[in-house]
């Protein structure tokens, strides 16, 4: 499976300089091709293909007066930023044409020098090296500072060097690594999302949802609050701003720690874990949308999926509609309607359930059944 490594990079005022260089060089690459292919289709002309827009974007670009500095980056930067540019056309084409699954895929759409990301990628054909002192040596920029938080498993195949919105610096490492499986153990869990806890599990525990949006509600709002008085356009604007970005920046990298550390502590517990499939995007379209997009449900998930796969453990979504906080864990009957201020609730059989454990029972008993059913078993449990 291939995972991806990130590294804080310090780079010096020269070499900030040549990335920038190269940012803008792969951005002009991107457009100027985008803009050959929406020419030629208004002109009813074929579509150009990949071939023919390397060479006119960037192997005759070069020998112009315009388009002369394109040589002054690594020409793999150019070519992957042509890649790119063709993979999002594929992707366009499959979903239109229905090959591609999941939500419609946008046709591309022009870079701008003002995005809060800016990347540029570099494979093994550009020849990059990590060298004996620790520094990333990438071509035409110079050997540039690495923060090594761990080792790399394997050699990487490619590097992405990013550009934060708060002018932070890393580096993307791909990496091809195989199953490294931990010991077995006997214990499985079903876990059950929310805003009031942000995960309860099936054996009665919750986990508290640690709101850090809302906690770093006022730095964020003093922080908006500077830049909007900032006049437009000048230098104490792109400061203030550069504040708001970190401000945020601090948000998402602690709700991304705190992820990772929870979703290993299952995946390390637990042989096998079942989740509720959230329609997260409908959710968010709500009044709870800012809490829902601060808990980060879907990152979590993704999480406990990828690790899953690698140390060797189950992994299974309950499908969404399963009706998992109406369901009775004891005797199998399903309640009528039942709003979110009800937290508990008694069934006419006598059980008293405590609404959000009782959900993540029923997701713990559907994913067993699932899991069961794939194996030959029966498709339900008896009740």
């Amino acid at each position: 499976m291939r995972l991806r490594y990130n590294f804080r990079l310090y780079p010096t005022a020269g070499q900030r300089q040549a990335l920038a260089r190269a940012f803008g060089c792969a951005r002009t690459v991107f457009n100027d091709g985008l803009r050959l292919r929406q020419e030629a289709r208004e002109q009813g002309l074929p579509y150009v293909s990949d071939g023919d827009l390397s060479k006119l974007v960037i192997t005759q670009a070069k020998q112009t007066p315009e388009r002369s500095w394109l040589g002054e980056v690594s020409a793999v930067v150019l070519q992957q930023a042509l890649a790119d540019l063709n993979t999002a056309y594929r992707n366009f084409f499959a979903s239109i044409s229905g090959k591609r699954k999941g939500p419609k895929v946008a046709a591309p759409r022009f870079r701008s020098k003002r995005d809060n990301r800016q990347a540029i990628r570099f494979t093994r054909n550009a020849r990059f090296t990590v060298t004996a002192g620790g520094k990333l040596r990438l071509p035409k920029i110079g050997d540039v500072p690495v923060r090594w938080s761990r080792d790399l498993p394997a050699e990487p195949s490619s590097v992405t060097v990013i550009k934060d919105a708060a002018g932070r610096y890393f580096a993307s490492f791909v990496v091809e690594t195989g199953a490294d499986p931990l010991p077995q153990t006997p214990d499985e869990v079903g876990i059950d999302l929310g805003l009031t806890h942000f995960a309860v599990l099936s054996d009665g525990r919750k986990i508290d949802n640690p709101r850090f949006l809302r906690r770093a509600g006022r730095r964020l709002k003093k922080a908006q609050r500077a830049l909007s008085r900032k006049a437009k356009g000048s230098a104490n604007q792109k400061k203030a701003a550069a504040r708001v970005a970190r401000a945020h920046a601090r948000v998402a990298d602690a709700r991304r720690d705190f992820a990772h550390k929870l979703s290993t502590q299952i995946i390390r517990d637990n042989q096998a874990v079942y989740v509720e499939d959230l329609c997260v995007k409908g959710l968010a379209r709500t009044r709870l949308a800012k809490s829902v997009h601060d808990a980060g449900w879907s990152q979590f998930v993704a999480m406990l999926e990828y690790k899953a796969g690698r140390y060797g453990r189950t992994f299974a979504k309950a499908g969404r509609f399963f009706p998992s906080s109406k369901l009775c864990s004891a005797c199998g009957a399903v309640a009528g309607t039942m709003p979110l201020s009800v937290r508990s609730w008694t069934c006419p059989c006598g059980a008293v359930h405590d609404r959000d454990v009782n959900a993540a029972i029923n997701i713990l008993a559907a994913g067993r059944a699932e899991r069961l059913n794939a194996c030959g078993g029966t498709v339900r449990p008896a009740a």
